[in-house]
């Protein structure tokens, strides 16, 4: 159905003719006119390798300032790079594509563009493909997308197909490309919402660039159909391109890899840190890695089968065995993966990513735990973060890495000390599980593996190792890393509040939100625009509704001799819609009728102290922390908020002492706290994406909060300045999940109330010890010192009452048939004592103990010596039947069992019971 959108007069006029691939069975546009063959991988190999495209060799710094100004000169606006992770997208965490910096809102038409027509060469991470990594010779985890991109309007064009083509012809020309070496295949692009058609730009049977037209967008009753989805034309389309700048520097280079191309000498460096050979110099050396990756471009490598069958090729063709070729190739391809994945790690770290358990922090810490297995496999012993930094000194376009490398290298210390704990603690409980599935006869199947990847940390390799060991196999397939970056690479859709008047609100218009304009104002007058249920909506007001974290305002509203309580309010698409507590049947209220509302002070200032104190806190943290701390979540009540943020340690009492003080010099200061709406990309450059730390706001126009030096997008109440936040008494942290830490605070009266409440406890503590708040410390050391001695003087006098009571207590026993039988009261025992004792008692192998305590409810142990045990005895099944006469349950082992209940009225009932079963079960 997108044939016509192909036929370009740019291919018309400039001598292409339009084929069919015989291979592959898609389109193709060439100059020459002998060519059959689209020029794509798998149809035809890589035919540069060795043979460069380009008139001259370029490394990344000379491509990217060689395309950049290409586009420049030709009316396109340089544009900064955003980092790879997504901080203006709430759907997915790493930042994929180019055109990525501009979703959702400039690629709708919601918000202008930065800059139109605008050039950019965009760092983007894809784990899609992790396990080919090294394998194939071309894929990376991260990539630089050189792009251009144009935003149309029916009224307002730009530039479309036929000059984005012509660019990309022009570009190649300009670097000395055949012009009869060049194809534009025709492939419908999909993706993100979004469609259109696509030419893939071909040179030497290697992708270099991928021009997309976007039209289209998704709908579940289009007449266009691309990949099994539904799609209808945009008002609005878009100049979507990628050049592949890596790509570009091995097309340039001719470079058996790409790897050997972008990072000769980190490759180098680290062949020598494993001790294996990789000399490019010697033509028979390189003719293999040549030969290796001219047919890798032929096939899917991320499958096992494939990978045979690839080395069965090459072997073929250069005339060795496959062992021989896998020896060779299988320790350089873990080094190019290391140095790819390592290159990922500088740019993951480097933009302030945080490795945890979930979101981005996942993805960083699979990268980085797959990498140091790598390199145990290779016996490189270094620290990972020395081979960091090699790509940082190699990556000068990039200082702000170099100024934060102290924060990288710590980060990367203790993952590698916590890798080897996990490491550690896996082997034992894989071994444990696989012990299980041995019992069943059953492999280890996928999910069980993920699972204990996802919870515990456990590489798969370990799993399969272990489980090897124990004579278990396991379903792991060859593109494991992938299948679970899949998995992790897109937030979670979250299920909206769907509340029951949404529909009827919807045709209201936007409610004037007083509380911006007059946040210090607590009485409004208002129309009210409609009512139903226990709802009631005003043309204004001074409510402030549910979000941020900031719960709603409470307060009333006033209908001549009615008084109504406002106990919500929430916001629907601009619409505020207050919650009372009276039902639409009892009131006496019309549309058009003014009421009077009143806010509660006391709550809104509550309210708006922990809001605006939550950004001075957010301040203190990264100035103490560092500049990778970022928001996770925060929530706030009138008695206390709580911030949660990325931190890759637990924060020391110190860091929070240091917080707690530069939080307070913030409020003494007395700064005026401003906040102006502004357009979305005009906030962006001037305060960068450090706006959207409490999330993201949708719409073109953000409402910009400044507080001290924190600039966030924030639609709260606030102070009109930090002194009127009053005190900030930091209560407590805690970590709430690896890589996050959570600090709560008070700040006001509720600070003042929790100052006072610590007061107490401080106070009541010293005047029971009798001595000085400031001698606390003190005093409580010396008693806990002397508790701990008279604890081991206890055991000790226990450990002698025990052996006077064993003595005691077998001259007593009952003599049953040669088992001697010890049933005894010890009504001041407890449970250790009475289990200290019978154990005494079963050093001879002939005795049965019974024993029974009264202490704080009935408790009860049984222990049985090996020769009862030989004759019958059970003392789990007699504990468990006894516990059941005192209201309780117990059990064990035959030797050993203990339990009780509450009834110890019913001890001596069930001591019989207990002698009762033992005769029974005895073997004469």
């Amino acid at each position: 159905m997108l044939e016509g959108e192909y036929q370009l007069d740019f291919f018309k006029d400039n001598d292409f003719v339009r084929k069919q691939c015989p291979k592959c069975g898609k389109f193709f546009w060439t100059r020459d006119l002998e060519r059959a063959t689209c020029g794509d991988a798998p149809c035809e190999p890589y035919s540069f390798i060795g043979d460069p495209v380009f008139k001259k060799d370029f490394d990344l710094l000379e491509m990217r300032e060689y395309y950049l100004n290409f586009f420049e000169e030709r009316g396109h606006t340089r544009m900064s790079r955003y980092p790879v992770v997504a901080r203006w997208r709430d759907d997915i965490y790493l930042t994929i594509a180019s055109i990525a910096d501009f979703q959702p809102f400039v690629t709708s038409g919601e918000v202008a563009p930065p800059y139109n027509p605008l050039t950019i060469s965009q760092p983007c991470i894809r784990l899609s493909d992790l396990d080919a990594v090294g394998r194939t010779g071309r894929h990376l985890t991260t990539f630089e997308m050189m792009a251009h991109h144009a935003f149309n309007k029916p009224d307002a064009e730009i530039y479309w197909k036929d000059r984005t083509v012509e660019l990309c012809d022009e570009l190649l020309n300009s670097l000395g490309v055949d012009p009869m070496a060049v194809t534009y295949k025709e492939e419908p692009w999909a993706g993100g919402g979004n469609a259109g058609p696509c030419v893939e730009t071909l040179v030497g049977g290697l992708e270099v660039a991928t021009l997309v037209f976007m039209n289209l967008e998704q709908t579940k009753d289009g007449p266009i159909e691309i990949k099994g989805e539904k799609y209808r034309k945009m008002d609005n389309y878009i100049v979507d391109t990628g050049y592949g700048l890596e790509r570009f520097v091995w097309a340039s280079k001719g470079s058996p890899t790409i790897y050997d191309a972008v990072f000769p000498n980190i490759v180098k460096e680290l062949v020598n840190l494993a001790g294996i050979e990789h000399e490019l110099e010697n033509p028979e050396y390189a003719n293999i890695l040549a030969q290796n990756a001219r047919l890798a471009g032929l096939m899917d490598v991320n499958e096992k089968a494939n990978m045979i069958e690839l080395r069965r090729q090459v072997a073929s063709s250069i005339g060795t065995t496959v062992e021989k070729l896998s020896s060779i190739m299988e320790p350089v391809e873990t080094v190019y993966a290391i140095t790819d994945h390592s290159r990922c790690l500088t740019f993951m770290l480097g933009d302030g990513i945080i490795p945890s358990n979930v979101k981005a922090g996942y993805l960083a810490r699979l990268v980085l735990r797959r990498t140091l297995r790598m390199m145990k496999d290779l016996n490189i012993s270094i620290p990972l973060s020395e081979i960091v930094q090699m790509h940082i000194k190699n990556l000068p376009e990039y200082p702000e890495f170099a100024e934060r490398f102290e924060v990288i290298e710590d980060i990367l210390h203790h993952e590698e000390i916590k890798f080897q704990e996990t490491l550690q603690r896996g082997r034992r409980m894989i071994s444990k599980s696989a012990k299980h599935y041995k019992q069943t006869g059953e492999k280890i199947p996928l999910e069980k593996i993920i699972e204990m990847y996802d919870t515990h940390g456990i590489p798969p390799e370990i799993s399969k190792e272990v489980a090897s060991e124990e004579g278990v196999t396991v379903d792991l397939p060859d593109n494991f890393y992938s299948h679970v970056a899949g998995r992790h690479s897109k937030a979670e859709e979250k299920e909206e509040k769907v509340l029951p008047y949404a529909e009827r609100v919807s045709r209201l218009p936007p409610t004037k939100k007083l509380f911006y304009d007059e946040p210090n104002r607590m009485d409004f007058e208002a129309v009210v625009l409609d009512i139903f249920d226990n709802y009631i909506v005003c043309d204004s007001t001074l409510f402030y509704p549910e979000g941020g974290g900031q719960p709603a305002d409470h307060g009333t509203f006033i209908l001549e001799d009615m008084v109504l309580n406002v106990v919500d309010v929430q916001i629907i698409k601009d619409v505020v819609v207050h919650q009372i507590d009276t039902m639409e049947d009892q009131l006496h209220m019309r549309k058009g009728d003014i009421v009077i509302g009143h806010v509660d002070e006391d709550r809104r200032m509550a309210h708006a102290c922990h809001h605006t104190a939550t950004h001075i806190v957010n301040d203190a943290a990264r100035k103490v922390l560092g500049d990778h701390i970022w928001q996770a979540g925060a929530q706030k009540t009138e008695n206390r908020a709580r911030l949660d943020i990325t931190h890759y340690k637990r924060i020391t009492k110190e860091q929070l002492n240091q917080i707690e003080l530069l939080a307070n010099k913030t409020v003494m200061d007395n700064q005026r706290i401003t906040a102006e709406w502004m357009e979305r990309n005009q906030a962006e450059q001037k305060y960068g994406l450090g706006l959207y730390q409490g999330g993201v706001p949708k719409g073109n126009m953000i409402r910009v909060l400044k507080v001290a030096d924190d600039i966030e997008a924030c639609a709260g109440t606030h102070c009109s300045n930090t002194g009127l936040v009053g005190p900030i008494k930091v209560l407590k942290t805690e970590r709430i999940q690896d890589g996050v830490e959570r600090i709560e605070y008070a700040a006001g009266m509720a600070a003042v109330r929790a100052i006072q409440e610590s007061d107490y406890y401080l106070t009541t503590a010293s005047e029971t010890l009798r001595v000085l708040p400031e001698q606390l410390p003190v005093t409580i050391d010396r008693f806990f010192s002397e508790w701990k001695d008279f604890k081991k003087e206890n055991e000790r006098l226990k450990e002698e009452i025990a052996q006077l009571h064993v003595v005691k207590m077998l001259g007593q026993a009952q003599d049953i048939s040669g088992l001697r039988l010890v049933a005894q009261h010890l009504d001041h025992a407890d449970t250790d004592e009475l289990v200290k004792i019978a154990g005494e008692l079963t050093q001879d192998d002939d005795v049965i103990a019974l024993l029974i305590s009264g202490f704080e409810g009935a408790k009860i142990v049984a222990a049985a010596g090996t020769k009862a045990i030989a004759k019958g005895a059970d003392s789990g099944k007699v504990v468990r039947e006894m516990s059941k006469v005192v209201g309780g349950g117990g059990g064990g082992k035959p030797d050993m069992a203990r339990g009780g209940g509450p009834d110890s009225s019913k001890v001596a009932e069930a001591m019989e019971k207990g002698i009762s079963m033992v005769k029974a079960s005895l073997k004469f």
